[in-house]
Parts: C-alpha cells; structure tokens; sequence
C-alpha cells in the first residue's frame, strides 16, 4: 500500500512555503517602495529641464504679453562632486541662431541641512559668444567639458526646488530666496525667480526685477513663462539639451527693440 510523506513534513513544508513567499514579497515590496535619493532628484530635473522647448501656446493664447521663445539646453560637464552642469541658451524662435541669453546651470542636490531637495544655480560665461548655438553644434565642435568648467563665471542665482506634494501638477517647484539676487539691469536693485517643473518636461519660469523700493522695474507682471517640449524629432534630437534660468536679465534684447519687448520683459502695465 503506498504512503504519502507523513502530516508532519507536510505542514513542515507548507510552513517553509509560506515563509518564502513572505520573505519575497517583502524584498519586492521594499525594492517597489525604495525611496528616491538625493542625487536621483538632481538626476531628474535636470533631465527635466534639458531639450528644446517653445512658449508658443502661451504666446497664442496672450499675444500682448508673452512671446514665444525658445529654450534650448544640454549637458556641459560634470563637477568634480557629481553636480551637473548645463549650458542653457534663450532666444526667439525666428531666430533662434541669435540667442539674448546665455548661461550655465549647475544642478546638485541640496544640503542636507536645507528643506529643499534640488539646488538650480546659474552662472555668467566667461566668452558667450563662443558658446553661441552650443546645443546645435556636433560634440566635437563644441567646447569641450575641461574649457566648460573654467568658463564657469561668477554665481548669478539660485533657486531651491522641492518635490510637490501628491495631488499637484508639478514634479518640483520653487523658488530664490524672497530677497533675491543682486541685480541692476533697468534700474533693478535686486531679482527672483520662481521655478516649476512638470510632467511630460514641461518647465514655468517667472523672473522678475526689483528697485530699492521694491517696485517691479522688468519682468512679467501676470504669471510665468510656459515651456513645453518641442515635438517629434526635434525634441529627441535635443533630448541631450535644455537647462534653466531665466534667473538673470542679462543679455535681454536692448529696450529700444521697442515698446512691445519693453512691456514683456521689463515691466507689465
């Protein structure tokens, strides 16, 4: 007569079973719910923030105060402690070989004793006319991550972005410090800016200009300016680009292009 194992090892067996489902799920689990490190969050802004993007929704829907622009970003160099920095130019879209501004972003995480989780800080080119079109040239035609890093000219802004909160449209917004920056383009004492990121690398930037009074001398006055990829290829040919700051007002078309551009970038009636 045949005997099957005794009872036993078969509870013996089903405990081991269950132990090793539990012990599975709970490395899955904890492999699902890993949290995301600090440098993760500077990986993904700056991915963010990098490509081809237009504000030409914006420009259609508000003609009068917004123009479509184009934002043009890539990866530069890497920092010696991980930061990465970017090359960021701005321009209008019809032209976009004559950029009016230019800089360098350098995205790192933020200190551990800070309530922030990215630090965006830009910076002035020593030579920005040998940067012109940066993004568009081949690699070897550009200059290369060692000439980058002694480009990199004095501090401009920084802004300090934090992970939105579950529920919002953002990834990550925020903002310089409320005293700003010093600044003295059109009679500005000081600037700010504001910063959103968004799905689908979507980016919302706000600049503004301030006098000793605290009177707004440049800047939108009714909101950000809205960035969205460009699509099909010329995004992805650009996947490797785009950067920050509108954080700094130098390099702005001159204010006798007209009174358009003077009410757009300098002062909102």
């Amino acid at each position: 007569m045949c005997m099957g194992p005794p009872s036993g090892w078969s509870r013996a067996r089903g405990l081991v079973v269950k132990t090793l489902v539990l012990i599975g799920g709970a490395l899955l689990v904890k492999r699902l719910t890993k949290s995301t490190t600090r440098w993760d969050h500077a990986r993904i802004v700056s991915q963010s923030i990098a490509g081809e993007k237009f504000s030409k929704e914006q420009a259609s829907r508000d003609p009068d105060n917004f123009f479509n622009l184009r934002w043009l970003s890539c990866p530069a160099a890497d920092m010696v402690d991980g930061s990465k920095v970017l090359y960021f130019e701005q321009a209008f879209w019809r032209t976009p070989h004559k950029p009016f501004r230019q800089r360098f972003c350098m995205v790192k995480p933020c200190p551990k004793e800070m309530k922030c989780d990215v630090e965006l800080s830009t910076y002035a080119i020593r030579d920005a006319e040998e940067y012109k079109n940066f993004c568009d040239r081949p690699r070897d035609q550009r200059p290369q991550p060692e000439e980058v890093i002694g480009d990199v000219a004095e501090h401009l802004t920084t802004i300090y972005l934090k992970r939105c909160e579950r529920g919002k449209r953002c990834l990550y917004e925020g903002s310089t410090p409320p005293d700003g920056f010093p600044n003295s383009w059109n009679g500005a004492a000081y600037c700010t800016s504001e910063l959103a990121v968004l799905k689908n690398n979507e980016v919302h930037m706000w600049d503004r200009g301030y006098d000793d009074d605290g009177n707004q001398v440049w800047g939108v006055k009714n909101g950000p300016y809205e960035f969205k990829a460009a699509p099909g290829p010329a995004s992805a040919s650009t996947s490797a680009s785009a950067s920050v700051d509108m954080l700094s007002p130098l390099n702005f078309p001159p204010l006798s292009i007209g009174k358009r551009i003077e009410g757009s970038f300098v002062l909102q009636e």
